[in-house]
């Protein structure tokens, strides 16, 4: 149970509070409540997933706080954009493979749009917004979503520009979930050789006092979309040309 591996029955429930002195009975039926659900099985559990906790993780949460510097967020990336970055992973993926993980991604982004709303603050180096992933066309498809996907009450999006010069997460990428009642918050990094999920409250209150600090550095949301049309211009001027 401990590392995963097994679940909790109610039997191990009943008797772990009464080893830990649980004595509330609302406390004993909620952690008996959480046992049956560990059992369901999530709609993405059936893809095989490398990262199927983080996506457990994320249908739970209540709000996620992103910063990426050279890619648009999964959440808010468009299939096309989405099946891009997919075809150049290395070791290479089969096309139906591509396509279970698009769908993956399109259906993970199904929380921003269906109650309960994923409250999400999305912090993008401006060289997203540049770097040409799929095409022109696809860029600006993808650029148009994101303006779109602005105005939703539950989405902000910044900015940082290059005129920003150097921020204090030049060189990382990662995501902050927050859940409902007074679970601690995950702090999520993804790199080349797999997943880190940060849970010491130190380190929880080192990446929300960065991703504060990004907020304050990038462009207010209204400045920033402002750039993200600019840059829509630009994908726009190359397919005319």
């Amino acid at each position: 149970m401990e590392t995963g591996h097994g679940l909790a029955t109610p039997r191990d429930i009943r008797d772990l509070c009464d080893l830990y002195e649980v004595t509330s009975q609302g406390e004993r039926d909620h952690l008996l409540e959480l046992a049956r659900e560990g059992k369901r099985q999530g709609w993405w559990q059936s893809y095989d997933l490398p990262y199927s906790t983080y996506v457990g993780l994320e249908a739970d949460a209540t709000a996620t706080k992103y910063y990426q510097s050279t890619i648009i967020p999964g959440l808010l990336q468009t299939a096309d954009y989405a099946r891009a970055m997919h075809e150049v992973v290395i070791p290479r993926l089969a096309p139906e493979r591509i396509d279970e993980l698009v769908e993956v991604r399109i259906t993970r982004q199904r929380r921003l749009t269906q109650d309960p709303l994923l409250d999400t603050s999305a912090v993008i180096d401006e060289a997203a917004l540049r770097r040409m992933v799929g095409g022109p066309l696809v860029m600006r498809t993808q650029l148009d979503w994101l303006v779109a996907m602005a105005r939703r009450p539950n989405v902000t999006i910044q900015v940082i520009p290059y005129a920003a010069g150097a921020h204090p997460a030049m060189d990382s990428t990662f995501r902050i979930l927050e859940f409902a009642n007074s679970i601690p918050a995950v702090v999520y990094v993804e790199g080349l050789v797999g997943w880190m999920y940060l849970h010491r409250p130190l380190d929880i209150s080192r990446y929300q006092d960065i991703f504060r600090s990004l907020c304050a550095i990038a462009l207010s949301p209204q400045d920033s979309i402002g750039l993200i049309k600019r840059a829509i211009a630009e994908f726009e001027s190359v397919l005319i040309s």
